[in-house]
Parts: structure tokens; sequence; C-alpha cells
């Protein structure tokens, strides 16, 4: 059941989305074509859905590590930022007429620049005490005015016609296409590489062992010597490092340059793909598919129907919401007990 609940919530979810095209006044079967549809009509879209998935393997993998332990990384979306500053500066600074392969270098870049922005909430985790979500999700903003800051000001391209934006970065900072008239990119192996290595961490290592068992109980960890703070520092850092990785492969993807707008909602969508996919390597990959999709839905509502493309988000918490109503009927049970009243019944969980 812990496996077939995700798709109990997805097929929820499907069936609720008929009645909110309903609510909005507009054709339920029209408007579940054009949001579900639509996007997997042809070899384009399809290229899409795969572009739109990669970063979201990348980060949920990355917190999936952290979340076994118990290692509450709610700011991905910051690192991603982070990440993506990272990888600008680095093309940047290798100027207009960079080496043939410089994304590698900006890969390399924008994960070290993730690993930084997660590396303090690790920090003040481990020497203070601080409550790693709290501190996590303060530092997306930061990391927002951050980006804001440098494409006004000094990263701001001089013809750029006054747009907040850096220069286009150049072919040798971009990554490689993989279909001639597509936009799919080299960002899609990475991931799937990520995906392979994370298996092989969580799944089939000793130090992924000992940090399911630090999630899993905390006790028995300490008990066996297993580091706290260990956990703690590798669960951050894998989270911010791969949500750098997938900052870097927006800037020198589907952008090809750092922008105001770099904050595009993929860190806070992985959480969901991270719970979705059940922490587990494959259900990360179908649950990135899933949610892409969702995103691509939202752009087809807006061109198509005359929905804000915001509405993706109200299909991801009501993915979100049945797929914790389906964990609750799971882990608890439902019974009637007495209640305080004479003749008093009241719904309890135990």
């Amino acid at each position: 059941m812990r496996w077939l609940s995700p798709l109990a919530a997805v097929s929820l979810t499907l069936a609720c989305s008929l009645l909110l095209f309903a609510a909005l006044g507009k054709d339920p079967v029209a408007g579940f074509t054009v949001f579900f549809i639509n996007p997997l009509k042809d070899g384009y879209a399809l290229s899409e859905l795969l572009l739109k998935a990669a970063p979201l393997m990348l980060i949920a993998t990355g917190l999936a590590i952290g979340y076994r332990a118990n290692i509450w990384n709610i700011g991905a979306e910051g690192q991603f930022i982070a990440g993506a500053i990272a990888a600008t500066g680095a093309a940047l600074a290798a100027g207009e007429q960079p080496g043939p392969c410089m994304w590698v270098v900006m890969m390399v870049a924008g994960a070290l620049g993730g690993m930084a922005w997660g590396a303090l909430p690790a920090l003040l985790r481990t020497r203070c005490n601080a409550n790693e979500i709290l501190v996590t999700l303060m530092m997306v903003y930061i990391a927002q005015l951050v980006a804001s800051w440098l494409v006004h000001g000094p990263w701001k391209n001089p013809e750029g016609f006054n747009f907040p934006q850096t220069r286009l970065f150049a072919d040798g900072e971009l990554l490689p296409i993989l279909v001639d008239g597509t936009r799919l990119n080299a960002a899609l192996p990475v991931a799937l590489t990520v995906l392979a290595a994370g298996y092989v961490f969580m799944e089939r290592s000793f130090y992924g062992f000992q940090m399911r068992v630090a999630g899993e109980a905390e006790a028995a960890a300490r008990y066996a010597g297993f580091s706290a703070h260990g956990a703690v520092w590798a669960g951050m850092l894998a989270g911010g490092g791969m949500a750098g990785i997938a900052g870097m492969a927006e800037v020198a993807g589907p952008m090809g340059q750092l922008t105001e707008s770099i904050s595009s909602g993929y860190g806070f969508a992985a959480i969901i793909v991270a719970f979705v996919g059940r922490l587990h390597p494959l259900g990360i990959a179908l649950a990135s598919l899933l949610m892409a999709l969702l995103f691509l839905g939202g752009e087809q509502a807006q061109q198509f129907i005359n929905l804000p493309a915001s509405i993706s988000k109200v299909f991801q918490g009501m993915l979100l919401f049945f797929l914790l109503g389906a964990d609750l009927f799971i882990a608890y049970r439902l019974r009637i007990v007495r209640g305080a009243t004479p003749g008093g019944r009241i719904w309890k969980t135990c």
C-alpha cells in the first residue's frame, strides 16, 4: 500500500481535475485534454516533458538523501538559484570566447554554489541546533534577492535594452543539445546518472544505510555509533549540490543567461516529487515525469483555455494533499470512541 498510495493520489487528482475545470466554467473534457494530453501529443512535446523532468530528478534525488535521515531541507529553491548564480559567475569570468566545454566547469561551479548554500544551514544545525526547515526556507529569499541585485547591477548586460539579465552565454557555455530541433539537452543524461548514483548510495552503500537508520531509529543510530552530524552534512550537501547542478542546467539550457525570473519553482516542486516517489530513485524518475506534465499542462491551459499558468500549483497541491491523506489511512485506522458527553461519539485515529 505504501507504493500503491501514490497511484491512488494521482488517480484522485485526475478525477478532481474534471470537477475543477467545471467549477472554473470550462468544459471538463476539453480542459483535461489540454492539460494532460496535449503535452504528450508529439515528439517535440515529449522532449519538453523530459527537459522539465531533468532538473526535478536532480533536485529530488538530492533531497531524498537528506529526507531519509530526517534532514528536512525545504530550501532547494534557494540552492537552485545559488547554483545558477555560481555557474553564471564562471561563465562571465571566462569571457565572451570560452573553451568548447566550458559548460563542464559551469556544472562544477553550480554544484559548489548549491553546496555552499546548503552548508550554512548544516553548520547552524550542527553547531547551534537551529531548525534547518526555517533556515533553508529563509535562505531562498536571500538567494532571490542576490540574483535580482546581480542582474540589476554588476552583471547587467549593457546591451540588453535595460532588461535585468546577463549577457547571453556563448555556445561553449551551453549544454549540448541531444536531439536536433528540440531543446532537450545534456541535463537529462546527467540526471539519469545522478539517479543511478543515488540508488547505489541509498540502497547499496553502508553510509546510505547509516543515514536510513538515523532517520528511522535515532536511538539505534546513536547506540551503533553513527554520526548524527555527519548525516546532517551529507543530507544538506547532497541536496544543495544536486539543486545547484539543476540551477546550472536551467541557465545553461533553456534560458541561456541569468535573469531575474530564474526562480522557477522547481525546488519546491521537487519536494513533492521526492515524497510521491517514496524517496526511491525509480519512484522519483516517474514522479518527475508527472510533475513535469503538470508544469507543461499549466502552460497549455494558459495558452488554449485562458487559465493562469499557476493552476499547475493547484494540481501540485491536490496531489500532495491526496498523497498525505492516503498515507494517513495506511499508518492509522479510524475507530469510533465514546466522547466526553453522554452518548457522544467522535472519530479518532490509532
